[in-house]
């Protein structure tokens, strides 16, 4: 029934890649752009790109009418502007008809004679634009349909033989880029799910139905979409990588569960008893982990970028359902796996006779399932993790002062770190469609991405208002080297009276009303807003954000200085301005993030032990981990990007859990009677050995991303195989001196803490 419910709540997961998932919609930087400008002034435009031998001749011009035609009745598409609709207007103009010339010379003459008109839209010889704009605000499945919809038209224009069309621009970018990416990351999590089945196979072999976890973890996925779907979390581009990081943390628990419910069973208890002693000492252990990697998740809450808070809804949410999973379907799977095995094996040896009795059958029976204490030899895994933590206690005052020295230089070191700001790099370089964007923007000099002024004022025909206008933009081509052209509602006032503006708001009205809506509604919207727009060209890659950030405040600075009229209130928009405050929110704010993740493990560690030793002890390893990775990615020479930006607090949370399970088990084998040397070799050598089983298989999983196509993910998919190596190296090198060590000293804590410790060790009542 549950599977049920989560497949009919999968169905409204919805996916997001709007401007909501960069920025809070309650900030005023959401405002600007998605009410101010996306939904007033913005059209995006997809451009089909003519090469040829020669672009100006007739044939060509009547092909690109015919394309103009078929294309101005989609639906969603708000204008169409090629050489050819310009020719018509020409015409018009002239001879009170709308007509392609006829030959080519008049072609040629007619782009001869008015250059200003045709140079954005024929750009050489060679080629030729046709620019189709949409409404800014339209959704990724009306883009689609519309870019569907131009490629069937370009087929049915007829073009002339020998011409190449491209369809192009930002909305066919983006939706390949969409795609590219669900379809990558449906082939690595495959490739993810068959190196975790070999993982299983090599380190999981000492087990029954070594298997057996994959499903139980499967089951926990498909619980965490229905979930996601009635909880309204929507699904995005980083969301999609966390299912690799909830398969490896899900199946955890299900090899925690699995490795001591076999251990009870070897030693000499039945289904019933190994089932009911598991979920005593086991349940509770594996749920403080859980709780501890929960809360290491929350910091991710506090990101300024919403997607990074819903990535970490999704793993909350995911590592709840994979633990309830393990806990009732893959521990009530296991016992009825075994108590069907119990019993056919028991009935084998009845069936036999062998004449040596019923007790005999069942000592060959119990011989047969390893179920004695006698009948389970230490494996190489056991044997090595003994040799290593006997070789760790040795030299422990030399391994725990290194730990820290590095880890000291590796917190250092992050600091140097390089953060990749270069949002082209995040994706693949040789993807077809961006290796068009890419040559249609090495052909068009001065095209690409843009700084939208939006001007509210008191009247937007204030004739003084558009001296401003002209006079700023003006100054911002000529002075700033990377502002190729600014547009506005002045260049159209000033084309229809003679390049100069009227002298009254009246003549100005007069002016807007004879502008074609499809031209002016770019610019002026009621009688209130206007839309200066700079053009800054390829400024993204060749400056990156921080060049962007301060190309943006100095326009700011022009504002200040050359002050517009009173009454008139400037804003600075547009997608730039938004990557910027993303990116800055996502790299900027990691530290913050790791720290805050490190007083929410530690404290809740303290509420659930009341015991500072306790505490302490998962902790320490996890920053020694923090520390070493930035000793590592400073090192390989690894840049932070959006993703990696958030492997402090993601590790915190995975990597905590290794060493609380390996703590608990300490503890308990010690309340049993153990001395904290033999505790903690006990320890070693039963969780260790799920601890690798776990821990290679996330290992596994997330190696598959570093085959991603994608390189922000590829590089997100390496850190992590380092980070969880990382944290497995310290659970097995650094956390048994370091228990032992903090666990024998207590009696010289000072004072404060002795008390406490005295406080919370003193024997609790016991009612008989």
């Amino acid at each position: 029934m549950l599977v049920l419910l989560s497949f009919q709540g999968a169905q409204y997961i919805e996916m997001a890649s709007g401007t909501e998932t960069q920025v809070s919609k309650d900030s005023q930087l959401y405002k600007d752009y998605d009410h101010l400008f996306l939904n007033t002034f913005s059209t995006e435009s997809v451009i089909v790109m003519v090469e040829g031998n020669d672009v100006e001749t007739v044939a060509l011009m009547k092909a690109a009418d015919r394309l103009e035609q078929q294309v101005e009745n989609i639906p969603g598409v708000t204008t169409v502007s090629s050489p050819a609709s310009i020719m018509k207007q020409i015409n018009y103009a002239k001879t009170g008809r709308s007509r392609v010339p006829d030959s080519n010379p008049e072609v040629w003459e007619m782009i001869d004679s008015y250059p200003e008109y045709f140079e954005s839209l024929v750009l050489d010889d060679t080629h030729m634009l046709i620019a189709i704009g949409i409404e800014g605000s339209s959704t990724d499945q009306e883009q689609e349909d519309i870019i569907n919809n131009v490629e069937i038209a370009s087929k049915e224009a007829d073009f002339p033989p020998g011409y190449n069309l491209i369809i192009t621009g930002r909305p066919s970018l983006m939706l390949d880029i969409n795609s590219e990416m669900g379809k990558s990351m449906g082939v690595l999590l495959g490739i993810a799910g068959l190196l975790m089945i070999v993982v299983l196979f090599l380190v999981f072999r000492h087990v029954r139905w070594g298997l057996l976890p994959l499903p139980v973890v499967l089951l926990g996925i498909v619980f965490t979409f229905g979930f996601m779907g009635y909880a309204g979390v929507p699904m995005t581009m980083v969301s999609m990588s966390a299912f690799p990081v909830l398969i490896g943390i899900g199946i955890d628990y299900a090899i925690q569960f699995h490795n001591r419910m076999e251990e009870e069973i070897r030693g000499g208890k039945n289904s019933a008893q190994a089932l009911v002693y598991t979920v005593k000492h086991t349940a509770p252990a594996v749920l403080i982990a859980l709780a501890m990697t929960a809360l290491g998740f929350v910091s991710l809450f506090t990101s300024v970028v919403p997607m990074i808070q819903d990535f970490g809804k999704l793993l909350l949410i995911g590592v709840i359902m994979c633990y309830l999973a393990s806990l009732f379907f893959g521990l009530v799977t296991l016992y009825t796996f075994d108590w069907v095995a119990q019993k056919n094996m028991f009935g084998m040896f009845k069936k036999k006779g062998n004449g040596k009795g019923e007790n005999d059958s069942e000592k060959g029976l119990e011989d047969l399932s390893g179920s004695t204490p006698a009948g389970h030899e230490p494996g190489v895994i056991e044997k090595t993790l003994k040799k290593l933590t006997g070789f760790t206690l040795k030299y422990s005052t030399v391994i725990l002062v290194v730990a820290l020295l590095t880890c000291s230089a590796g917190l250092y070191a992050d600091r140097s770190i390089p953060i990749q700001t270069d949002t082209n790099t995040f994706i693949p370089q040789d993807m077809p469609s961006l290796i068009n964007y890419k040559h249609m923007q090495s052909i068009m000099s001065g095209s690409g991405d843009h700084l939208n002024v939006i001007l509210k004022v008191e009247d937007n025909s204030d004739p003084e208002l558009l001296e401003w206008m002209d006079e700023f933009s003006r100054h911002e081509v000529a002075s700033r080297s990377h502002i190729y052209s600014a547009t506005s509602i002045v260049d159209l006032v000033k084309e229809r009276n003679g390049g100069t503006i009227p002298g009254t708001s009246e003549e100005i009205q007069a002016i807007y009303e004879k502008i074609p809506e499809s031209q002016k509604g770019t610019y002026i919207e009621g009688g209130q807003l206007l839309h200066i727009d700079l053009d800054i060209g390829t400024a993204m890659a060749d400056l990156e954000i921080t060049g962007i950030e301060e190309l943006r405040n100095i326009v700011k600075e022009d504002i200040g200085w050359m002050q517009p009229p009173p009454g008139v209130t400037v804003t600075i928009t547009g997608n730039s301005v938004v990557i910027i405050d993303m990116i800055d929110g996502l790299t900027n704010g990691r530290s913050q993030m790791t720290l805050l993740g490190v007083f929410l493990v530690l404290m809740g560690l303290l509420v659930v032990y009341r015991d500072l030793v306790k505490a302490l002890s998962p902790i320490i390893p996890m920053i020694i981990v923090i520390g070493w990775s930035g000793l590592v990615m400073a090192g390989m020479g690894i840049a932070y990007n959006p993703m990696t930006a958030v492997m402090g607090a993601l590790i915190l949370g995975v990597g905590s859990e290794y060493s609380i399970l390996m703590m608990e088990r300490y503890f308990e084998e010690k309340n049993a009677g153990m001395d904290p040397v033999d505790a903690i070799y006990q320890a070693v050598s039963t969780t260790g050995t799920a601890l690798i089983a776990s821990g290679a298989t996330t290992v596994f999983g997330f190696s598959a991303l570093i085959a991603s196509p994608f390189p922000m993910v590829s590089s997100f998919g390496l850190v992590t195989v380092i980070d969880v190596l990382l944290a497995m190296l310290v659970t097995f090198v650094i956390f048994p001196p370091l228990i032992i060590l903090m666990d024998t000293h207590r009696g010289k804590a000072p004072e404060i803490f002795a008390k406490i410790l005295r406080k919370n060790s003193q024997p609790e009542p016991v009612s008989i």
